[in-house]
């Protein structure tokens, strides 16, 4: 059994410096604590994908991601609980031969099989989503890289259910990586609250909105206005922390006691003191930044 999600998840008044002199308010909506096993974002959009796997009757998840791919880990596991076989396609056929870093080995230890495959047969499989005469990994329920996917936004959407307060001062703002989460945010946004999403990605200018708008129109049949994407604090790259952010990452969790993960949470907080330092937000502006995940743990 799959243990339940600790919902709704907290929000913590996390105002600073930098933002006090703005006139800016930042609190976290701490979805990192949503479930001690498929944290964060990864519950809200595998929620109603593991629900339609079990009730259309799968006995497989296939899906897709990168060496270090949290939705990987976070498939396994949820599979394994409900007694689902699991198959993760690796982006990067060089990784089959060389020792697992911590989050392959998380991911096969729940009983995930890891197929490694070229960036150019990675591309073709995403394509296929399992269907096709080059689709090779059986039969099943195939989930998007980032589990980002119609019935995923729907679950995202459930962040801003647990907001009961927003209003035209409000701005929910989260990293994005393939559009899922902020896609489900905006589309859930009362009137008059905008949402903002924090491009983790190098290049991902008009392909990102593109995503968010074609997820939009999958799982509503229409499109969403009041949300945009920030392309400029993605710090070089996917996966990528460059000097400066583990500076002002390391600063945040003296100041607060919050320990950040860094490849999405510490650039979504890093822009968004940015923004407001650079006056982007009116005063009286209040934020609201979405805890995707937890920090990567110590060692190789």
């Amino acid at each position: 059994m799959l243990e339940p999600a600790l919902l709704p998840t907290p929000l913590a008044d996390c105002t600073d410096e930098t933002l006090a002199r703005a006139g800016v308010e930042l609190r976290l909506k701490r979805d990192d604590l949503a479930h001690p096993l498929v944290p964060g974002n990864k519950w809200r959009k595998l929620a109603p994908n593991l629900a339609a796997a079990v009730e259309g009757g799968h006995r497989r998840l296939v899906t897709f991601g990168g060496a270090y791919s949290t939705h990987l880990r976070a498939v396994a596991v949820a599979a394994a609980a409900l007694g689902l076989e699991s198959v993760g396609l690796v982006r990067g056929e060089e990784l089959a031969g060389r020792p697992r870093n911590w989050s392959l080995r998380a991911a096969e230890a729940a009983g995930m099989e890891l197929v490694f495959l070229t960036r150019a047969e990675y591309r073709e499989a995403a394509g296929r989503a399992g269907e096709g005469p080059g689709w090779r990994w059986g039969p099943g329920l195939v989930l998007p890289e980032g589990g980002s996917n119609g019935l995923a936004v729907t679950g995202a959407a459930e962040i801003v259910a647990e907001l009961d307060d927003l209003g035209g001062r409000d701005v929910v703002c989260c990293p994005v990586g393939t559009g899922g989460t902020l896609a489900g945010i905006a589309a859930g946004l009362p009137r008059g609250a905008r949402a903002l999403g924090v491009a983790v990605l190098r290049g991902g200018e008009g392909y990102l909105e593109a995503e968010v708008t074609r997820l939009h129109r999958e799982a509503y049949g229409r499109e969403f206005d009041g949300w945009r994407i920030d392309h400029g604090h993605h710090g070089g790259g996917y996966g990528r922390v460059p000097a400066e952010l583990e500076e002002f990452a390391a600063g945040f969790e003296r100041r607060h006691g919050i320990a950040l993960e860094r490849r999405y949470v510490a650039k979504l907080l890093a822009a968004v003191h940015d923004l407001a330092g650079a006056g982007a937000f009116p005063p009286g502006t209040r934020l609201t930044a979405v805890v995707t995940g937890l920090p990567d743990p110590v060692g190789p």
